[in-house]
């Protein structure tokens, strides 16, 4: 389902003008987790892409996220009018994604198994067509968020990534990709069953 920003435009767009507040969506370490992150050097990506809280105005409930396209900016809607801000990549041209999804499924150092389409343009990607092992190497990250429809998996997630310094660009396959740390945090604030807006690009 295809969802225009216009659509969303009282729900959504007061976020994608809001101004940050202080930085408090800094991500907390899981102790179960089978590979430890260090810290994140935020110095190293521009500031509309760091962890923010900021204000929020618009009409989506507190914890639904919000996936800003065109401007590489995830929010997690709080209560008390505001919302907690990350960066992101998004699909590059061909690939992007846009519509309604919940989350359905939630995994920490998740399997990778590249799609059959995938394979056909990157032969080298066949020797993972069984699935590369969860760890700090799998393109996936430290974890997965995967966005389902009508109780059916769209193949498209929420995901950490080996590449912190994508975020901020048209980078990926479709899928929405965090730094590391980020998405561990996301991961810890919402269940099973989270509304995710993703707004469309130049619509």
């Amino acid at each position: 389902m295809m969802l225009s920003r216009r659509a969303v435009l009282t729900g959504a767009s007061a976020a994608l003008l809001s101004v940050p507040l202080s930085t408090a969506a800094l991500p907390q370490a899981a102790d179960d987790d089978p590979y430890p992150l260090p810290p994140f050097d935020y110095s190293k990506i521009p500031a509309p892409f760091r962890p923010a809280a900021v204000a929020y105005t618009g009409r989506q409930w507190p914890g639904t996220i919000i996936v800003d396209t065109p401007n590489r900016q995830i929010y997690l809607v709080q209560e008390g009018g505001q919302a907690l801000r990350w960066g992101c990549a998004v699909g590059k041209d061909g690939f992007r994604w846009a519509g309604l999804a919940d989350i359905g499924r939630k995994v920490m150092w998740p399997r990778w198994t590249p799609p059959k389409e995938m394979i056909a343009r990157v032969p080298e990607k066949a020797k993972w067509a069984n699935g590369m092992p969860g760890g700090p190497d799998n393109p996936l990250g430290a974890r997965a968020l995967y966005l389902f429809q009508n109780g059916q998996d769209t193949l498209y997630r929420i995901h950490g990534t080996t590449d912190p310094m994508s975020i901020g660009h048209n980078a990926s396959s479709g899928c929405i990709r965090m730094i590391n740390q980020d998405v561990e945090e996301l991961y810890r604030r919402v269940p099973i069953g989270t509304r995710v807006v993703v707004l469309a690009e130049g619509v």
